[in-house]
C-alpha cells in the first residue's frame, strides 16, 4: 500500500501529549477567561472607562477567543481556525466603534499572556514547546482576522454613512426630515458651524464612488464637516466649517477648496446658517443660484447665491424677488422721491451723469451725490454695470408688487 508523501503520519506522543493538554485547557478555560477579563481591568484603562454593556461584550470576546482555542488545539488538522466567527460571532457589530484596533490587539495580547504565563501547568508534562507554538499560531491567526474584521467593519460603515449624507442632502433640498437633521448629524459626527451649502455640476465621466470620495478629502484635509449628494446632474455639498482654518469666515473661500471636484460651470454658494438644522434654507438658495446663474455667464467662481438675486428674481424666486424690493426698493422709496426719480432717470438715459443732470434740473454734482447716497443704502453702486442691473430689477420688481412708501 502506498504512502502520499505529501501526507505526514502523526507521531503517536505528540498526539497523546496534545490530548492530555487539551483535557487540562478544557478544564482550565473557564478559569482562564476569567483571569484575562481580570488583567484586563487592572492594566487598560480604556476598559475600566467602558460602559458595563460595552465590557461585558469584551469578556464575552475573551471568552470565546479562549475557548476557540481549546477548541481548535484538539484537532490542528482542521487547518486554519475560523477565527472570526468563533471569536467575533457572538459580539455586535457596533462594538468595533467602541473598541478600536488598536485596543483589540492590547485585549489579545493580554489574553495571550494569560495564558502563556501558566503554560507549565497546562501543558502536559513534556508538552510546553506544543501548546507555546500552537499559541503563536494562533495569536497570528487572531491578529489577522482582527483587521478583517475592522475592514470589513470600515467598509460597511463607509457605505452606512455614504447612504445617510444622500438622505440628509435630499431632506435638506426638499425641507424634509427636519426634526432627524441633529440626530443624523451626531451619527456622522457633525460637530463644526457655520455651515455652508455648495451647489455646481458633476463631472460627466467620473463615477460617482470616486468623485465623493474626493470632496470628502479636500474637505477633511481643510478639517471641516462634509455631506455631499448628487441630485440629477447636480453635486451638492454641505460643510459644516472649521472656524480655525484660515479664511473660514469667507465663504467664498471655503468653497474654493473644493472647486477641483466640480464641472467646469458655475458652483453656487448658500447663505452660511448656524447649523445643520438650519441648512436646508441655504441648500434651497444655493440650488436656485445655480438654476440662475447661466443669466450671468461672467460670474465669478464660486459666487454667492447672494450675488445672484436679481437673476434668481428673474428666474421666478420669490423670496429673491421679495428680499430685492425689500433691501432696495423700499428703502429708496422711504428716502424720498429725489433718490428714487434721480436712479429711474440715470438708468434711462444710459447712466449719463450729465443727461441725468439735464433732466432733472440739477448740477451733476448733485447727481454723483445722489447716487452715492443710492449706493449707500442699497449696497448696489448705479455706476457699476453689475450694481445698476440689480437696481433695474429692483424698481422694476417693487413697481410691479405695488408697494408703498413704510417711512
Amino acid at each position: 500500500m502506498s504512502t502520499d508523501p505529501g501526507q505526514t503520519t502523526p507521531d503517536p506522543e505528540d498526539e497523546h501529549l496534545r490530548a492530555e493538554t487539551a483535557r487540562r485547557l478544557e478544564r482550565a478555560m473557564g478559569e482562564l477567561g476569567t483571569a484575562a477579563v481580570a488583567r484586563m481591568e487592572e492594566r487598560l484603562s480604556w476598559f475600566r472607562a467602558m460602559s458595563a454593556e460595552d465590557r461585558s461584550w469584551v469578556g464575552l470576546v475573551a471568552q470565546s477567543a479562549v475557548a476557540a482555542f481549546v477548541d481548535w488545539f484538539k484537532d490542528p488538522n482542521r487547518g486554519r481556525p475560523a477565527i472570526t466567527v468563533e471569536v467575533y460571532g457572538t459580539a455586535p457589530r457596533e462594538l468595533t466603534r467602541s473598541v478600536s484596533l488598536q485596543q483589540t490587539v492590547e485585549m489579545v495580547r493580554l489574553v495571550v499572556d494569560t495564558a502563556e504565563a501558566r503554560v507549565g501547568e497546562l501543558a502536559a508534562p513534556g508538552g510546553e514547546q506544543q501548546l507555546r507554538e500552537a499559541m503563536l499560531r494562533y495569536t497570528r491567526e487572531v491578529a489577522f482576522s482582527t483587521a478583517k474584521v475592522y475592514a470589513r467593519a470600515a467598509e460597511a460603515r463607509g457605505a452606512w454613512d455614504a447612504r445617510l449624507e444622500a438622505l440628509v442632502v435630499d431632506a435638506l433640498l426638499h425641507g424634509d426630515g427636519e426634526e432627524g437633521l441633529a440626530t443624523w448629524g451626531t451619527a456622522l459626527s457633525w460637530s463644526h458651524s457655520p455651515v455652508i451649502v455648495v451647489a455646481g455640476y458633476r463631472p460627466e465621466a467620473q463615477p460617482e464612488t470616486t468623485l465623493m470620495d474626493e470632496v470628502r478629502r479636500l474637505a477633511r484635509r481643510q478639517g471641516h464637516d462634509v455631506l455631499a449628494g448628487m441630485q440629477g446632474e447636480r453635486l451638492i455639498v454641505v460643510l459644516g466649517v472649521n472656524a480655525k482654518v484660515q479664511g473660514a469666515e469667507d465663504p467664498l473661500r471655503v468653497a474654493g477648496t473644493l472647486a477641483g471636484a466640480y464641472a467646469p460651470g458655475p458652483i453656487v454658494v448658500g447663505p452660511p446658517v448656524p447649523d445643520l438644522h438650519s441648512a436646508a434654507s441655504s441648500a434651497r438658495v444655493a440650488v436656485s443660484g445655480l438654476r440662475a446663474a447661466v443669466a450671468w455667464p461672467d460670474a465669478p467662481r464660486p459666487v454667492l447665491a447672494q450675488d445672484l438675486l436679481p437673476e434668481r428674481a428673474l428666474a421666478g424666486e420669490d423670496s429673491a424677488g421679495q428680499e430685492l424690493v425689500r433691501e432696495v426698493y423700499l428703502p429708496l422709496r422711504s428716502a424720498g422721491s429725489p433718490l428714487l426719480e434721480t436712479l429711474t432717470v440715470y438708468l434711462e438715459h444710459a447712466s449719463s451723469l450729465e443727461a441725468t443732470a439735464r433732466m432733472l434740473f440739477v448740477h451733476p454734482n448733485t447727481v454723483r451725490y445722489r447716487l452715492g447716497r443710492i449706493a449707500d443704502l442699497t449696497g448696489y453702486a448705479p455706476t457699476d454695470g453689475r450694481g445698476s442691473f440689480a437696481l433695474r430689477v429692483a424698481v422694476a420688481l417693487g413697481r410691479l408688487s405695488g408697494q408703498e412708501t413704510t417711512g
